[in-house]
């Protein structure tokens, strides 16, 4: 049997130093790559690896000028993976994650491979962006849903909105993560914490995150523990928070993109927040679950899906702030919750079942693709 030869576009590139589609891309390259197939993965040319091949996997570096013009650039450099993938008539299967800046392009990809678009969350909800902005973002993904062969929704709420609104037929495919197992307390040393002594927050800073919510909440707490923010806060936004919430006790840690540092801070903390409230099932949700944090999360339909009763929740600052000085990990109430959330990983987020799931619909969509071209 052919193997197939899939390319996967829409990200900065692996190994992953941005986010979670990067992350993503690293562990279904990987994935693919063992199960046989031969993988291509778009990279910037200004991600800092800079080799041709990473794991097996082929690196093709496409111009990306970002650096120059801001968020037009993300198009360009879209455009460009494009018209790259475009000159590659062996590849069978073209996997897009996410659909911002690459579907105003869909229609070059007509009949060069079958396209699998990932959708990603509701991206014209995200309160940073202006009307027109938003406008221009539902366009996008109606032109997503338009040019893909396959749609892949990570989420059921996900899902049922493209069903509703495209009737768009839709695979559920969550991200996913791999229970930790290697906790070691020495990587603590190097931010002069203890275990449980410190709660955590880790995000891109951005308003629908619920950032600010979350600092109000810890600056009118009574605990002494620290709040470690982790995320890229040399933006506007994370100018106005650090101004705002000046406090010694409130960390700015930047971005943190080694996984076993993430793991282990997300370990040993005390209470872990996710604010998320925009998107589907949260990479960083899961890995929460994996890491065996006691989570409190922001309260809305997309992340009680995933977490279920298996952690806590939030809707204001008072709620952050009752969280905070009420409650303690090593409280024995809480073992059963994280024991639930490290078996709900293994059984339905493991990355090895994920991997599988993509496989599986890439394999569907080449043979249909086929047929058709017949």
């Amino acid at each position: 049997m052919r193997k197939l030869k899939v390319a996967i576009l829409g990200t900065r590139g692996i190994p992953n130093h941005y986010g979670g589609f990067e992350q993503c891309a690293e562990y279904l390259a990987r994935g693919f790559n063992k199960r046989g197939y031969e993988v291509i993965v778009y990279n910037s040319h200004n991600h800092p690896y800079k080799e041709s091949t990473w794991n097996g996997v082929q690196i093709i570096h496409c111009y990306d000028p970002e650096f120059k013009i801001g968020t037009a650039g993300q198009f360009v450099y879209d455009l460009n993976c494009i018209l790259d993938v475009r000159k590659r008539r062996d590849v069978d299967v073209i996997l897009q994650l996410g659909y911002t800046s690459s579907s105003v392009w869909g229609r070059l990809l007509k009949n060069h491979g079958a396209v699998i678009t990932n959708m990603d969350g509701l991206e014209w909800l995200r309160t940073k962006y202006s009307k027109s902005v938003k406008r221009f973002l539902k366009y996008a993904e109606y032109l997503g849903v338009k040019f893909a062969d396959h749609l892949i929704a990570d989420s059921v709420g996900i899902q049922e909105y493209l069903k509703e609104n495209y009737n768009a037929v839709s695979t559920y495919i969550p991200y996913g993560a791999y229970n930790f197992k290697a906790p070691n307390p020495k990587i603590l040393d190097q931010y002069e914490l203890q275990p449980y002594s410190f709660d955590i927050l880790i995000a891109r800073l951005e308003p629908e995150n619920s950032i600010e919510t979350i600092l109000a909440g810890k600056a009118s707490s009574n605990t002494n523990r620290k709040l470690l923010v982790i995320g890229n806060h040399n933006t506007p936004y994370g100018e106005y928070l650090k101004s705002k919430f000046n406090d010694k006790s409130i960390i700015y840690l930047g971005s943190i993109y080694d996984i076993n540092k993430l793991n282990n801070l997300r370990y040993y903390s005390n209470i872990y927040f996710h604010g998320h409230t925009v998107g589907g099932t949260n990479p960083s949700l899961l890995e929460a679950m994996a890491s065996n944090s006691l989570i409190c999360a922001n309260d809305n339909p997309f992340n009680k899906y995933i977490l279920k009763e298996n952690g806590l929740y939030f809707t204001d600052a008072a709620d952050v702030t009752r969280v905070l000085d009420s409650h303690v990990k090593t409280d024995e109430k809480f073992k059963p919750l994280l024991a639930n959330n490290r078996d709900n990983i293994g059984e339905y987020y493991s990355w090895d079942t994920i991997v599988d799931q993509y496989a599986e619909l890439c394999e569907k969509a080449f043979d249909l693709k086929k047929n058709r071209l017949k």
